[in-house]
């Protein structure tokens, strides 16, 4: 079963950046693409970004745009989550995804069930 390591969270004040990122503990773990969610305390997890992995074809929630960026590196098998002027209403925790099909990928990567493998999640903290 092939996990998901994150790393990159922590406390910032708003205005501030922090980068996210995620690695399959099988190097060769093949998945369409990958992809960020975040899940504040009361709420569903919703969906950040995605980007495929041999295109790099990147989608971002309204909310992020501009202020997000993902990007991956496919020698360090590695998906990143830059996160600049960060607000408030970005706390959460931020979970990476993959193992989604080509298939079900278009028009289907805004939806926590159509990943099959998560990370265990990340805190961002933002302060006003």
């Amino acid at each position: 079963q092939v996990q998901l390591v994150e790393s990159g969270g922590g406390l910032v004040q708003a205005g501030g950046s922090l980068r996210l990122s995620c690695a399959p503990s099988i190097p060769t773990f093949y998945t369409y693409a990958m992809g960020w969610f975040r899940q504040a305390p009361g709420k569903e997890r919703e969906f950040v970004a995605s980007i495929t992995w041999r295109n790099g074809v990147k989608n971002y929630a309204d909310s992020v745009k501009g202020r997000f960026t993902i990007s991956r590196d496919g020698a360090q098998n590695t998906v990143y989550l830059q996160m600049n002027v960060l607000k408030p209403e970005d706390t959460a925790a931020y979970y990476c995804a993959a193992g989604i099909s080509r298939d079900t990928y278009s028009g289907g990567n805004y939806y926590p069930r159509n990943w099959d493998n998560w990370g265990q999640g990340t805190q961002v903290t933002v302060s006003s």
